[in-house]
């Protein structure tokens, strides 16, 4: 039986979902560790970056830190996709258990950076995320694609292309474990 995108990702949610306990601190801090290097020296640009929920990798340590140099954005759920609106407090908790900041007149459309939560990740480093496509009606919309930097909890990859074109790719893919970048092609 030949990998669906929606095997995969049922697959993958069940990983993350029953990783152990116990090493939870150990992963974020080591995800936190590795985005805090790729964004150390950055000054002046504009990030988004996810609240996260219970399952994800939590970046909220990096997010506190870089805040101090750089515009940070985090998404506002409108219908079938998000704006985003500057990160400010106090966070709400929202549809599908989502804290997000509060709504803003502002028509941001330009960003430098995008941190974005994903299941898995195929052969072409094209995120699978929770099946709402919220992530890509996102993207879709935006002028320059930013520099994206996909954040996994658990490793969760196949070398399978299982993803649709619509599907966004990635700049670099960070989990506990490792980073990856795509392949760069000489010819």
């Amino acid at each position: 039986m030949p990998l669906t995108k929606s095997i995969f990702r049922q697959n993958c949610i069940k990983k993350i979902k029953n990783a152990s306990a116990h090493n939870k601190y150990y992963r974020n801090a080591m995800i936190n560790k590795r985005l805090l290097r790729e964004l150390k020296y950055k000054k002046g640009l504009k990030v988004l970056f996810y609240y996260p929920l219970a399952f994800e990798a939590d970046i909220r340590k990096t997010l506190n830190i870089i805040r101090r140099n750089c515009d940070i954005f985090v998404p506002f759920m409108q219908d079938s996709s998000f704006k985003i609106v500057p990160f400010r407090l106090p966070l709400k908790k929202k549809k599908f258990n989502i804290y997000e900041a509060g709504n803003t007149i502002r028509n941001i459309n330009k960003i430098d950076i995008a941190i974005v939560p994903t299941v898995g990740v195929d052969g072409k480093l094209q995120r699978i995320g929770f099946g709402k496509g919220m992530y890509d009606r996102f993207f879709e919309k935006l002028k320059k694609k930013p520099y994206t930097i996909f954040i996994q909890p658990e490793v969760c990859f196949t070398k399978e292309y299982i993803c649709d074109d619509y599907d966004i790719s990635c700049d670099l893919l960070l989990t506990p474990r490792f980073n990856k970048k795509p392949r760069q092609y000489y010819g």
